[in-house]
C-alpha cells in the first residue's frame, strides 16, 4: 500500500471517528436524583452565614392557603423584550415570556415561556426574603404565602421601578424594590426597618425553584442542562439527570448520589464572588449577589415534590432599634445571547459568559464563535457566515496544507522508485524500511506531513459542532430557500422528491428520516465523492471498496445533523478540493478528475476474465 493511500485511509478513519463519536456518547437515560440534600439550615463554617436549625420552612414552605399564586393580585412586567407579572403572594417573579423568541418557526407560534407560577405544570419562579436568626420568629418575616402591598407604581418597566411593602404589625417594615433593564436583568433591593425596642438579626436570601424536568430537555452529551454555579472563578455544573449536585468536587465516580453521600454538607459552599442558577439549551435564570460579599449557595432536589432548587444565603444583618438595612441581588431571566451576557460580565458579573457551555475545547469554541458572530453581523446571514468562517479557517491552515499536499504530490512522483525498492527488498521488511527511509531523506519528503492538517481539523470540527449546536444564534436562523433553521436537520426529503410530491416528509425524530435524507446531506456525499477523484482508485480491492462506500455512509450518517454543520462540511470539502487541485498542479502533478470519475462507473472485470 503506498503512502498516499495510507494517508487517505487515515483521513477517512479519523473523520469517521469524529462522526461516530456523537452517536455513541449519548448518556443513558436515568431517573431523576433522589437525595435528601441539606437545606440552608446546615452550617457552612462561617459565623455570619450560620443558621439555627428550623429555618427550612421559610424557604421551602408550601402551606396551603385560599389564595393561589395565579389568583393573587399581580404587578405587570412590560418591556420590549419581556412580558409577564409579579405575584403579590410571596412577591415572586413567576410569570415571564420572551417576546423575541417563539416556540416554533411559525410566526404565529406562541412566545417562549420561561417562568410559570406555582400551581401550574412545570412551575418555575424566583423568590426572595429573610431568614430570622435572633429576636424574631418565622411569623415575624414575610414568607412565600405573604400577600404584599404595592407602595407606588403597579407596572414594572425599564424606566419605572415597583416597590412592595409588608408590615408585620410588630414594628418591622419590609420593602422590596424591583427594577429591570432593557434586556433580561432584574435588580431586587430588599430593605427592612426595625422600629422595635430590641436588636434583631436576619439573613437575606434568594432562591430559584423548578418543578419537574424541562419539557424541552435534550439530555445530550455535549450540552449541559441543569444547575450551574460560578464559584470564585470556578464553574460548577450539576445536570438534572445523573448529577452529584453542588458537592465541593464532582468526579465520575460520585456522579450519582448514593447512601454515603446523603447529608454531605460539602454541597453547601461559602463564596466571595459568583452566581448560581438553572441553564437550559437556550435559556437561563441566575441569582447574582453583590460582588465582594460572601454568600452561601446550595443545590437541592426534593424527591417527594420533584422540585429542583438553587439558592443564595447572604450574610447576617444585625439591626439595632430604629435602624434599617438593605441588600441588592440581581436576577437574570432570559435568553443566552452572547453579546448580552458578555456585556453583563463586563459590567461586573464574574464569569457570566461561561454560562454558555463552551465545552472541552473552550479555547477554540470561544474565538470561533466570536468570529462567526462578527461575520453574521457583517453579512446578515448565518449560513453565509459559516461559509465565510470556513474560508478563514482554510486560509489560516493554507501554509500547512500547501506543505502537506506538496509532500503528497512528491510522494506520487516517487511511486516508481518505491515500487522498485519493494521488488528488490522482497520479504525483507527491515531492508524495505531502511531503503524507504533513505529515499525519503534523499528527496526531503516526510510521509507523515499529510496527516497533520487532518489532525488539526478534528478539534476544529468538534468546536464548530459545539458552537452550532449550543449557541442561540443558530436557533431559527435561515440560510437559503428551504433552510429556515440552521440548528435543525435539512427539512427536505427524498421521500416526497424534495417537495414535488404532495405529502409530508418523515418526522426528523423517526427512523425513516435516517433513510429519506434531504438535499444538503446528498450534496455532502457528492462533495466527498468528487474530492476522492483527485486520485485514481486504489489498486487494492479492499481499499477501493472502502473508498467507494465512505462518502455515501457519511451522507446518511449526517442526514439528521444540524444543517449549519452540514453547510460547513460541504464548504470545507469544496475548498479543500480546490486547494488540493491547485497545489497538485503547482507541483507538476495534473489530477485527472474527469477520467477518475468515468473510471469509477466502468464495470470491473472479475478475476480470471478479460
Amino acid at each position: 500500500m503506498d503512502d498516499q493511500n495510507k494517508n487517505l485511509i487515515l483521513a477517512s478513519a479519523l473523520s469517521f471517528l469524529v462522526i461516530i463519536i456523537w452517536f455513541v456518547l449519548f448518556p443513558p437515560p436515568e431517573a431523576p436524583l433522589q437525595p435528601e440534600t441539606p437545606a440552608l439550615s446546615e452550617q457552612a463554617g462561617a459565623t455570619d452565614l450560620t443558621l439555627p436549625a428550623g429555618d427550612e420552612p421559610v424557604l421551602n414552605s408550601s402551606r396551603a392557603e385560599p389564595t393561589t399564586a395565579e389568583s393573587a393580585p399581580r404587578i405587570t412586567i412590560k418591556t420590549d423584550r419581556l412580558s409577564g407579572s409579579i405575584s403579590l403572594k410571596g412577591g415572586r417573579i413567576d410569570d415571564l415570556e420572551l417576546l423575541d423568541y417563539r416556540v416554533e418557526l411559525d410566526k404565529d407560534a406562541p412566545e417562549v415561556t420561561l417562568l410559570k407560577p406555582e400551581g401550574r405544570a412545570d412551575a418555575y419562579y424566583a423568590g426572595f426574603g429573610w431568614v430570622p436568626v435572633s429576636g424574631l420568629n418565622f411569623e415575624d418575616v414575610p414568607n412565600p404565602n405573604t400577600i404584599w402591598s404595592i407602595l407606588d407604581n403597579n407596572i414594572l418597566t425599564p424606566s419605572e421601578d415597583v416597590t412592595l411593602v409588608w408590615h408585620n404589625q410588630k414594628g418591622l417594615i419590609f420593602e422590596r424594590t424591583i427594577s429591570i433593564d432593557e434586556n433580561f436583568m432584574f435588580t431586587i433591593t430588599q430593605r427592612v426597618e426595625n422600629s422595635t425596642d430590641r436588636e434583631i438579626a436576619l439573613h437575606p436570601y434568594g432562591l430559584l425553584k423548578r418543578h419537574g424536568l424541562p419539557q424541552d430537555l435534550k439530555n445530550f452529551f455535549i450540552l449541559h442542562e441543569g444547575l450551574v454555579r460560578m464559584s470564585d472563578g470556578e464553574l460548577e455544573e450539576a445536570s438534572y439527570i445523573g448529577s452529584c449536585f453542588f458537592k465541593s468536587q464532582c468526579t465520575m465516580e460520585d456522579f450519582k448520589f448514593d447512601e454515603k453521600d446523603r447529608g454531605n454538607s460539602k454541597r453547601v459552599k461559602v463564596l466571595e464572588n459568583g452566581w448560581t442558577g438553572f441553564t437550559d439549551h437556550f435559556w437561563m435564570t441566575a441569582l447574582i449577589p453583590e460582588a465582594g460579599k460572601p454568600f452561601r449557595s446550595n443545590g437541592i432536589y426534593y424527591e417527594n415534590d420533584q422540585v429542583f432548587e438553587t439558592n443564595v444565603l447572604l450574610p447576617k444583618e444585625i439591626l439595632a432599634p430604629g435602624k434599617a438595612t438593605e441588600i441588592q441581588t440581581q436576577f437574570f431571566a432570559g435568553a443566552k445571547e452572547w453579546d448580552i451576557i458578555r456585556a453583563y460580565e463586563k459590567a461586573g458579573v464574574d464569569g457570566f459568559l461561561d454560562s454558555i457551555d463552551w465545552g472541552w475545547f473552550f479555547f477554540l469554541t470561544k474565538p470561533i464563535f466570536a468570529v462567526l458572530h462578527w461575520l453574521n453581523a457583517l453579512i446578515g446571514n448565518m449560513g453565509w457566515a459559516i461559509i465565510g468562517l470556513t474560508l478563514l479557517i482554510k486560509a489560516l491552515l493554507f501554509p500547512l496544507a500547501y506543505k502537506s499536499y506538496g509532500s503528497m504530490a512528491k510522494m506520487k512522483e516517487l511511486q516508481p522508485q518505491m515500487e522498485k525498492i519493494k521488488e528488490a527488498a522482497g520479504d525483507d521488511r527491515q531492508k524495505l524500511q531502511q531503503e524507504m527511509m533513505a529515499l525519503y531523506k534523499k528527496e526531503k519528503v516526510n510521509p507523515a506531513s499529510g496527516c497533520l492538517p487532518i489532525l488539526l481539523q478534528i478539534p476544529i470540527f468538534f468546536s464548530l459542532y459545539k458552537v452550532i449546536f449550543v449557541t442561540l444564534d443558530m436557533r431559527h436562523a435561515p440560510w437559503i430557500g428551504w433552510i429556515k433553521d440552521l440548528s435543525a436537520p435539512d427539512p427536505s426529503s427524498i421521500m416526497n422528491l424534495f417537495g414535488l410530491l404532495p405529502f409530508s416528509p418523515p418526522d426528523p425524530t423517526s427512523a425513516l428520516s435516517l433513510i429519506f435524507i434531504g438535499i444538503l446531506p446528498i450534496l455532502l456525499g457528492v462533495s466527498m465523492w468528487i474530492q476522492q477523484k483527485l486520485n485514481p482508485a486504489p489498486t487494492d480491492p479492499t481499499q477501493a471498496m472502502i473508498f467507494a462506500w465512505l462518502p455515501w455512509v457519511f451522507m446518511f450518517m449526517l442526514g439528521t445533523f444540524a444543517s449549519g454543520l452540514v453547510v460547513y462540511w460541504i464548504a470545507n470539502n469544496t475548498i479543500t478540493f480546490t486547494q488540493q487541485y491547485l497545489i497538485m498542479r503547482s507541483q507538476g502533478y495534473k489530477p485527472d478528475v474527469f477520467g477518475n470519475v468515468v473510471a469509477s462507473f466502468k464495470k470491473k472485470s472479475k478475476p480470471g476474465k478479460k
